[in-house]
């Protein structure tokens, strides 16, 4: 199950910030990667600098899911950095919740795939989540709450469309902070 597999990159993603190395948010992808692997998903590492808008971002990876699904492997796709929201409206979120909201459109009716994105310190924008998990079935079970996730976008209000979904992810503190995370899960 897909739900599973996020649990365990997730945690070992989000523990892996507190190593001592050099370059920390490379062995925060290594070490999602390393997990990925043990899951069965074969891991592609994208980018520890990922630097754009949080909703680029997820249409991105929701591509990415499309386009790799038809390889008919186990992929995880990671990305590591720091996105940005400009603000629009006067919602509640964060850059990861809205990264994952933006690629629910994308993957919707895609079974066993998955976006996630999460920050290390174990907090997003102003929120007590730490980011957001988006599947194949999330637009449709927001579509049936009378939720549009587009209009939601447009007000900045990831954080309450992912609470309809139980698509939060919450953490807690950390105690580091070096960078985010992004997962797309893939299984064809």
């Amino acid at each position: 199950m897909v739900n599973a597999d996020v649990g365990g990159v997730l945690r070992v993603a989000v523990a892996a910030v507190g190593a001592t190395v050099v370059n920390v948010s490379v062995a925060v992808g290594s070490a999602a990667a390393a997990t990925a692997r043990t899951l069965g998903y074969e891991p592609l590492i994208l980018t520890d600098c990922l630097s754009c808008e949080a909703r680029e971002a997820g249409v991105f990876l929701a591509n990415m899911v499309r386009y790799q699904r038809t390889a008919g492997r186990r992929i995880a796709l990671i990305a590591g950095g720091e996105t940005v929201v400009h603000l629009t409206g006067h919602g509640k979120g964060g850059r990861n919740q809205e990264l994952a909201l933006a690629a629910a459109p994308g993957i919707a009716g895609l079974d066993g795939c998955a976006v996630f994105s999460v920050g290390s310190d174990g907090t997003d924008g102003p929120t007590d989540a730490a980011g957001g998990f988006v599947d194949s079935t999330t637009q449709a079970a927001l579509k049936a709450q009378g939720c549009d996730i587009f209009a939601t976008l447009a007000d900045n209000d990831a954080y309450h469309a992912l609470q309809k979904c139980n698509g939060l992810i919450i953490t807690g503190p950390t105690g580091t902070n070096v960078n985010d995370v992004s997962v797309a899960l893939v299984r064809a």
